[in-house]
């Protein structure tokens, strides 16, 4: 698996992102992870061994505490990859606001064009009287 793919899989857990949004503030053992989650140590091992196998996490070697740290880089590289789309909606979204405006405008009156120079308003024959023959 591509690591952007292993990233956006990994960020797809609820857990996985409130563990991430812990280590965002810096680095935390096993048990501080673990700590606001009602579920067992091994599911959190679990949790971690999946972000780790992301990059999204590194894992200290001292065996008794075993420190957590987030990796910024793989994020930055899906946050790149979304940014790309985000722009494209955005100009579309754009585009179709301008659109929207103008069809808000009311519509401009047809003009006549100009009269040539030297042209006589066009005047309709008098109406024959059909009593007087």
């Amino acid at each position: 698996m591509d690591t952007l793919s292993a990233t956006f899989a990994a960020l797809a857990d609820p857990t996985r992102r409130a563990i991430l949004a812990r280590l965002a503030q810096g680095e935390a053992t096993v048990g501080d992870l673990a700590g606001p989650f009602s579920i067992s140590a091994p599911a959190i091992s679990k949790h971690l061994r999946v972000l780790s196998r992301a990059g999204l996490i590194t894992q200290g070697r001292d065996r008794q505490f075993r420190p957590c740290r987030i990796e910024p880089a793989p994020l930055k590289q899906a946050a790149d990859w979304a940014l790309q789309y985000r722009q494209l909606w955005e100009e579309r979204l754009d585009r179709l606001d301008a659109y929207l405006q103008q069809l808000q405008q009311p519509p401009h009156p047809v003009d006549k064009p100009p009269a040539k120079a030297g042209a006589r308003p066009a005047t309709r024959p008098p109406k024959k009287d059909r009593r007087h023959g």
